[in-house]
């Protein structure tokens, strides 16, 4: 419905029902089931009021008369489930002896009410804008009390008293900050964290890029620095960040707010869903921080997050160092002086957040996390397993338990393997070296250690011939270190530098004959048909 004119219109149909106009506009009454179509295809379906007379069989001008005899009534939609048509008819069509004794400069305190959960709206402004219609009108202080009367009679509230130290308020501002950027010139969203201590109203706000968790929780830990302390309950609303299933009795919480909770050692205690009451303190202050931070910097242009970072910093400040109206001091005083005695100290070390993922333990014992293996215990081969990682840190969980932690790599294809997660077999394989295997063949001879170094020298890498170097030195085991010496010099002279060579000279007893003489080398040949250089010099 249009905001603008409302106790024009209240006045205009008051004067209507204390008129002669009665009679007449009895006499073409709408049904309340046709008044309620109307306000259907009106805020529902979004129709014109010309295209809703004609879907109903009736004037424009009757549609307009029930939208404005449903705007000073204070009706909004959809229409309360409890509220009757009996009841619904008498609000539409209050009797004439009622209205004419009510006094026309009397505003109508359900549109008031209703105008002040619109954003930005304030009483004084509903004061001003009654002042144009009646100049005549009430004072803005009768305006108030009144107003205040109303609501007591109709709304019954729980006052509640926040004891110091005890609550933070935390929610998004509904107003976001434009970013520009400096390449392309797009504008982006800059959002603002804001949290309200209970006690003292103590007011925190950080400017985000995104509404994601880990910006969500990194604010929080942000926040518990800003106030030196860590509060017994945190109090946010029902955003995923932090409420994954909202629940009037038992809301389900994101795990990584409950690690912080866990952290900080204190909980966490989510609103009613649609009870913003529950939250008057942090709403107040989205609305304080929107008046005293946002407007005053809607004129100026940022073009980094720090920018806006310093400027929502300082007027941060100037909202805290504010005096109260009605109370001595400022937030900043009563917080020094009361409250920050009562908040619990910090831990030792900030929260981390670490972001999950889900992963399978590959047969090699080993999960991938961005390209990178990590290694866990061999017997946690094939079952499911829960990655944690930082920036800085990996760990991997099985049922609740921690079995790994490793330095965050992100070297794409390569392992991270601890060597207490590899079975024994491949604990004592990762102790191979070249030099190691050299150092074994020295302990059985001279021959033995050049046979072994020209085994690894064949192959592009050490490590492909450690298999057979192995196996060599094994054969002593069988033969014996002098027999082995003997087949490893053999085996040198003639160039078989392998495996096995050296296990067919063993098996056949070559080791124990002498080695054969060099044969010499064979004469050249004569013969009167074969022709010799000077043949071809002719």
């Amino acid at each position: 419905m249009s905001d603008a004119p409302l106790n024009a219109t209240v006045t205009a149909f008051q004067e209507t029902s204390e008129g002669g106009r009665d009679e007449k506009m009895a006499q073409r009454r709408l049904s309340m089931r046709k008044t309620k179509e109307i306000l259907r295809l009106k805020f529902e379906a979004g129709l014109g009021n010309h295209k809703i007379g004609r879907a109903l069989g009736i004037s424009a001008s009757t549609v307009w008369e029930a939208l404005m005899r449903a705007q000073a009534a204070g009706l909004t939609w959809p229409l309360p489930n409890e509220m009757t048509e009996g009841e619904l008819e008498r609000r539409l069509y209050p009797s004439a002896g009622l209205a004419a004794r009510k006094d026309a400069r009397i505003p109508d305190w359900g549109a008031v009410q209703t105008e002040l959960r619109k954003k930005h709206v304030t009483l004084r402004l509903l004061w001003e804008e009654y002042r144009v219609v009646h100049p005549d009108g009430y004072e803005y202080s009768w305006f108030c009390q009144h107003f205040r009367c109303w609501q007591k009679d109709i709304d019954v509230v729980m006052r509640q008293e926040h004891k110091t130290g005890e609550k933070v308020f935390i929610d998004w501002a509904g107003d976001t900050i434009p970013l520009i950027e400096k390449e392309t010139g797009e504008l982006r969203p800059c959002y603002l964290f804001l949290a309200v201590l209970g006690a003292s109203s103590y007011t925190y706000a950080e400017p985000t890029l995104r509404q994601d968790a880990a910006s969500f929780l990194s604010c929080h830990v942000h926040m518990f620095e800003f106030f030196g302390g860590v509060p017994e309950l945190l109090v946010p609303d029902n955003l995923k960040t932090g409420v994954t299933s909202p629940c009037y009795y038992e809301p389900d919480l994101n795990p990584a707010y409950s690690a912080l909770a866990e952290h900080y050692g204190c909980c966490v205690l989510p609103t009613r869903p649609g009870r913003p009451r529950d939250k008057a303190k942090v709403e107040t202050g989205v609305l304080f921080a929107e008046r005293r931070i946002l407007a005053p910097l809607r004129r100026r242009q940022f073009f980094s997050l720090k920018d806006v970072q310093e400027a929502v910093t300082a007027q941060l400040a100037r909202l805290n160092e504010r005096p109260f109206q009605k109370l001595p001091g400022s937030r900043r005083s009563i917080f020094l002086a009361e409250e920050q005695p009562a908040l619990r100290a910090l831990p030792e070390r900030p929260y981390e957040h670490r972001n999950r993922k889900r992963a399978r333990v590959h047969i090699d014992y080993h999960v991938e996390l961005f390209g990178h293996y990590y290694s866990v215990p061999y017997g946690l081969a094939g079952t499911e397993a829960e990655i944690r990682y930082t920036p800085g840190v990996v760990e991997i969980f099985s049922e609740g338990v921690r079995v790994a932690s490793h330095v965050r790599d992100d070297t794409k294809g390569r392992a991270s393997t601890s060597p207490e997660h590899m079975p024994p077999r491949h604990r004592h394989y990762l102790e191979w070296t070249p030099e190691r295997f050299e150092s074994w063949g020295r302990k059985i001879g001279p021959e033995t250690e050049k046979l072994i170094s020209a085994v690894m020298a064949r192959h592009r890498h050490p490590a492909l011939g450690y298999r057979s170097c192995l196996g060599i030195l094994r054969l002593e085991q069988r033969y014996g270190a002098a027999r082995l010496e003997a087949a490893a010099e053999r085996t040198l002279r003639y160039g078989g530098a392998s495996y096995k060579s050296v296990s067919h000279i063993l098996k056949s007893g070559l080791d124990r004959k002498p080695g054969s003489p060099a044969a010499p080398a064979p004469e050249p040949l004569f013969h009167e048909n074969l022709r010799g250089p000077d043949y071809f010099a002719s």
